[in-house]
């Protein structure tokens, strides 16, 4: 698993979202590497591990990174939340959690009104695979329309994006799995780590509302809402998002 290391400071590991790679973190990495010393991970079938072969389930990927990191905190925006949480909860090296724009559950239930219309994600999935660029323009373009203050630049993005191509198809099929199936609620009451959940105002993937429910359910955690922020808030409000981290971090014990 590709894991590129940068910057100086306490230990921040990195975890992307479905369809992406690490490089979607470069407004978070220009504004925190004098900060932190940031392990940015591509996950199994993105980026530059497009051919790495572990399995898209939680054990799996988690153990693999931590045999690669020392004890750090675990960032995941999105689907690399979900790795992120799952750490948290089994790793003693874990000292502290960010969940960006990221749920403990993504998929609405009966006894969970906060997660996505079921529909939404078989399609994103079907975009990703047959219209990767086109979807990811529209992506960025959501996320950078209503930003506060100056937003990611999104042509240079966009090109570091596109450059190690689209993920591999068994990547997207697994991580859809993840997202339609994956519960991680029962783990947040016990969370031995603090936590800080930060939620993009305008996000409908992972709400706010599902956002403050689950820091709601964890000790020794924040819920933020960035405002105008999208399902990235880290690409149209970076300055933002990455002081809160850096204030979370210095925080620590």
């Amino acid at each position: 698993m590709h894991i590129r290391v940068t910057g100086n400071g306490p230990d921040l590991v990195l975890l992307h979202g479905w369809g992406l790679q690490g490089e979607v973190f470069a407004p978070l990495v220009e504004r925190l590497a004098d900060h932190l010393t940031l392990h940015i991970v591509d996950l199994p079938g993105h980026g530059h591990s497009v051919d790495d072969t572990t399995p898209l389930r939680l054990p799996y990927v988690v153990n693999a990174i931590a045999r690669s990191t020392p004890p750090a905190v675990w960032c995941g925006w999105s689907l690399g939340g979900l790795f992120a949480l799952h750490a948290a909860a089994t790793l003693p090296g874990v000292r502290g959690l960010v969940m960006i724009a990221a749920s403990a559950r993504f998929q609405r239930g009966m006894d969970w009104p906060h997660g996505g219309e079921p529909a939404v994600l078989p399609q994103l999935a079907h975009e990703l695979s047959t219209r990767f660029a086109a979807t990811l323009d529209r992506f960025l373009a959501l996320d950078l329309m209503a930003a506060k203050g100056p937003p990611a630049p999104l042509q240079a993005l966009r090109e570091r994006l596109l450059a190690s191509g689209p993920p591999a198809p068994r990547a997207l099929t697994e991580g859809l799995a993840l997202l339609q199936s994956t519960d991680l609620r029962g783990a947040l009451p016990g969370l031995p780590c603090p936590s800080l959940w930060l939620a993009g105002q305008r996000d409908r993937l992972a709400s706010p509302a599902a956002l403050q429910a689950c820091a709601a359910l964890a000790p020794h955690a924040r819920a933020v809402t960035v405002a105008h922020g999208g399902h990235a808030p880290f690409l149209g409000q970076p300055d933002e998002v990455a002081g809160l981290m850096k204030q979370f971090v210095a925080a620590l014990p």
